[in-house]
């Protein structure tokens, strides 16, 4: 027999009952037992004989206060900030928050238009210039290293005849990336280093 409970939830009547139990900080549901509820004791904390109904796949069942609501359930899924593309995990229940979006960004130069990511050509072709001209400036390092105290040699008169041939092709090498024009990245060709 199932127990009868008064305005204060007391048991005024012992019986069986089934509880279903959700949690004291998110009130979603945790599962269920059979409790014998005694006279003048109420069903155990955080609990009702409210059905929470069946499980839905993306939802978790939330009790209200008078019954149990769906709501959708995106805890530990990637979203992406639709101000910076930054990826974070929700956790939290309900829908994807404004400011958000479960699509990741392609590049890193996407900019959310309010529907989906699109490339922001001009940020791309920037972030390209600039990195072939760190290339190319990593490069003149390299050749002005080589060529440096070849060219001390030669100007001391001291210089191999073997170093020769050496430091002109490093000074070619040298003048070639010079002439690079580095704002048609990513179309650029760099010269190949020279193999004396």
């Amino acid at each position: 027999m199932k127990p009868v409970f008064d305005e204060n939830g007391l048991a005024t009547e012992p019986g069986e009952i089934r509880c279903y139990y959700y949690d004291a900080a998110t009130s979603e549901y945790m599962g269920w037992s059979d409790e014998y509820i005694n006279l003048g004791v109420s069903m155990p904390g955080h609990s009702t004989d409210i059905e929470p109904g069946d499980n839905e796949t993306g939802y978790v069942s939330v009790f209200t206060g008078s019954g149990w609501s769906k709501e959708e359930n995106h805890r530990g899924n990637t979203v992406y900030s639709t101000e910076d593309g930054e990826a974070s995990k929700v956790d939290y229940i309900g829908p994807i928050k404004d400011g958000y979006t479960s699509t990741a960004p392609s590049t890193p130069y996407d900019k959310w238009n309010g529907r989906n990511w699109e490339t922001d050509a001009k940020a791309r072709h920037a972030a390209e210039v600039a990195e072939a001209e760190r290339q190319k400036n990593a490069l003149l390092a390299e050749a002005a290293g080589i060529i440096a105290p070849l060219a001390d040699a030669q100007a001391g008169g001291y210089i191999d005849d073997a170093d020769m041939p050496r430091l002109a092709e490093w000074q070619r090498y040298r003048y070639k990336l010079t002439k690079v024009d580095t704002s048609t990245a990513p179309d650029i060709t760099l010269p190949p280093k020279p193999e004396v």
